[in-house]
């Protein structure tokens, strides 16, 4: 019997929202690259200890609608078309516990750029740009991701210096 995929998109229309989940690496990889660039205010991230879970809001940008070959510019695409962001709600069960680096967590109008998300080892980290991550420890992969709400435009694409940091993060 063929393995039933876990990862599930529904829709690949513009007007339909991002829905997947991811219980292996493989997931995890395609979840990274719809979450990279996804700007995550301190305040929009909770540890919910009772429940074994790690939870978040992130303002991600729409890279399945992006035109296909706009490179790293900053603004729309040669169509006019805007770029657009979306809230997605990005939630991690059987986590046991949660570690910063690089994180001032009082600092609840602190807004995070994220990168990528990995898995080795009964760990999942986040990491952010400016050298910043989120250490979950957890049970076993377990990652939802859902786009919230309605897209919004920008006309601002993320893109990334040799050095690493991003702009165009709006």
């Amino acid at each position: 019997m063929a393995r039933r995929p876990t990862l599930s998109l529904f829709g690949k229309r513009r007007d339909r929202p991002l829905r997947v989940r991811a219980v292996d690496t493989e997931d995890l990889a395609v979840v990274s690259a719809y979450l990279q660039d996804a700007v995550v205010p301190v305040s929009e991230m909770a540890y919910e200890a009772d429940e074994s879970r790690f939870v978040m809001v992130a303002g991600r940008f729409r890279w399945e609608i992006a035109p296909d070959g706009a490179s790293g510019g900053r603004r729309a695409g040669g169509d006019g078309t805007p770029y657009e962001r979306v809230h997605t709600g990005i939630r991690f069960e059987g986590v046991r516990s949660v570690r910063t680096k690089g994180i001032d967590r009082a600092d609840r109008g602190l807004i995070l750029n994220l990168l990528s998300i990995a898995y080795a080892d009964g760990y999942v980290d986040l990491v952010f740009a400016g050298e910043s991550t989120i250490r979950l420890d957890v049970e076993s992969l377990s990652c939802h991701v859902e786009d919230l709400g309605t897209p919004w435009p920008t006309v601002f694409r993320p893109s990334h210096d040799d050095d690493g940091s991003t702009d165009g993060a709006a």
